[in-house]
């Protein structure tokens, strides 16, 4: 969604690397290409003009005059102004002190609301909540059906006593789920309203009637983040209209440009809560203005890549395999497992682009096939249970079986088993705290040790002791020709016998070209 804004962030901080201090001519350049960025990501013109005016007032600040490195300042001050115009904080929901929480959605035609609908109750689900859709949109035809599915999909059950397709009451529909979700125990109700636009004022008294009647929590726009400067005004016309307490933006995983995203929070003071980035159930969270920032100037999102992992990865496993890598019995079986565990997480191009950094190969994790996991797994599946616990076993004859099995070429299945051992042998160096197999040993860090391969040269062996020869006669002579060696050897690391004896200080201090009345330090 925002990989145009990025690159183009990404290469005006790059003029600012390596500068000692910034000049007004830099800060001005830097803003006008902050301000070009921006507005060809689609944000809206008022939303520009108060970014880039505080952009720049903040650089000429001390904050950035004073620091000992200015662009990194300044990127710090544009990661700031970023979040701030996202909403700032991360809004949660509020729920009811008595009675079930009501939800309602609202938004334009097509934006997803129904889909969303579902996601939303998903997520609650998670949170320990008993959520309830109800099926109030019954003007677009088969709405209350494609509730039902999706209702079904998540296991959320779905309030749905007319048949929509332009019959039914909404206002009724709404204020009986009320009733039911009290009768039925649920804590949780989320209302989908039909989607409507902002000049059809008919459709915008119907949500404001469906607000009467259920005084909601929680009333929350949808707005497609694909469709640009209109978003601005859809919202607004909204804001007047039928009023809402949060925004959640659908499709943020689309190609555009994604300056609804940037716009809307700021225009309307109304905060952005939650985020849908994808096709799939899953693919819903909070919003989170601090994460979207870093994301934006390509520092990744690692915290909700953690967040993401601790909720799919299973803990018992998890040590499990550790456990099976510090013994060496870390098998096929456990790689395709691992592997598996990863793919839970999502597609491997989303969660690398949560990684910093990523941006520059943005276009690598575009065309990365996704398919590549199941064609590992079908040939690790076509192995034996033995050649699966112990590859080593797996010869010429073996990989061409296993090439035919899977359909895949033996050089694939050659690829893998090196791969497998590669990737064995570096986890099993790191668990052990021996670093990454081939890197250098970094001093004063634990757990790099570099292993053989990355022991310095110039590193003396270590060993038992010097080598002695087995004759005692000449063993002896070794000893006292070391003896006499290490006698007349420096006895400081400056070169000087002990004591300084012997040395012409006046003669040295000439030498050094020193200043005048140095010498008189060196006596």
């Amino acid at each position: 969604m925002f990989a145009t804004l990025s690159d183009r962030l990404a290469d005006t901080f790059k003029n600012l690397r390596g500068k000692g201090r910034l000049s007004e001519a830099d800060i001005d350049a830097t803003a006008r290409e902050i301000r070009i960025a921006l507005l060809e990501a689609d944000v809206a013109l008022p939303v520009v003009k108060e970014f880039v005016a505080a952009v720049k007032d903040r650089a000429r600040g001390e904050e950035v005059s004073q620091a000992l490195n200015p662009a990194q300042q300044v990127i710090k001050i544009v990661h700031e102004e970023l979040v701030a115009i996202l909403g700032g904080e991360t809004r949660r929901l509020r729920y009811a002190k008595s009675g079930p929480t009501v939800i309602m959605l609202a938004g334009l035609q097509g934006a997803g609301k129904t889909t969303l609908a579902a996601k939303l109750a998903l997520w609650l689900k998670e949170q320990g909540r008993s959520p309830m859709l109800v099926a109030a949109d019954l003007q677009r035809p088969n709405a209350v059906n494609q509730l039902q599915v999706n209702g079904e999909r998540v296991g959320v059950t779905v309030f749905a006593p007319e048949p929509g397709n332009g019959v039914g009451d909404p206002v009724a529909v709404a204020r009986g789920a009320i009733e039911e979700a009290k009768r039925t125990l649920h804590d949780t109700v989320i209302v989908d309203t039909a989607g409507r636009l902002g000049v059809d004022a008919e459709m915008m008294k119907q949500a404001a009637d469906i607000r009467d009647a259920v005084d909601p929590d929680e009333v929350l726009f949808v707005v497609d983040a694909m469709i640009g400067q209109d978003a601005v005004s859809t919202a607004q016309a909204f804001l007047d209209g039928v009023g809402y307490d949060g925004v959640v933006l659908t499709k943020l995983d689309g190609d555009a440009r994604g300056g609804a995203a940037l716009s809307i929070a700021s225009i309307t003071g109304k905060p952005v809560m939650f985020a849908s980035n994808g096709e799939k159930m899953t693919d819903f969270d909070l919003f989170h203005p601090d994460r979207m920032a870093s994301r934006i100037l390509d520092m990744g999102d690692m915290l909700t890549l953690i967040e993401q992992a601790e909720k799919t990865f299973d803990a018992e496993q998890a040590a499990k395999a550790a456990g099976k890598l510090q013994t060496g019995d870390f098998t096929l079986d456990d790689f395709l497992e691992q592997m598996q565990q990863v793919r839970k997480l999502g597609s491997m191009s989303k969660i690398m682009g949560m990684l910093p950094g990523m941006g520059q190969f943005r276009e690598q994790l575009e065309n990365f096939d996704e398919r590549e996991i199941d064609r590992i797994q079908a040939i690790i599946q076509s192995m034996t249970p033995t050649e699966r616990a112990n590859p080593k076993l797996i010869d010429g004859s073996r990989r061409a079986r296993i090439a035919k099995g899977s359909g895949r070429q033996v050089s694939d299945v050659n690829q893998l088993v090196d791969r497998f051992f590669e990737a064995r042998k570096m986890m099993q160096s790191m668990a052990r705290g021996g670093g990454i197999p081939g890197m250098p040993g970094m001093p004063g860090m634990p757990g790099m040790g570099g292993g053989k391969r990355g022991k310095s040269k110039a590193q003396p062996k270590k060993g038992k002791g010097a080598k002695r020869s087995g004759n005692p006669a000449k063993a002896a002579q070794e000893a006292a020709a070391a003896k006499e060696k290490a006698a007349a050897a420096p006895t400081n690391p400056f070169g000087t016998p002990a004591g300084g004896e012997g040395i012409d200080y006046e003669q040295a201090a000439a030498a050094l070209d020193l200043p005048k009345d140095f010498s008189k330090y060196l006596k």
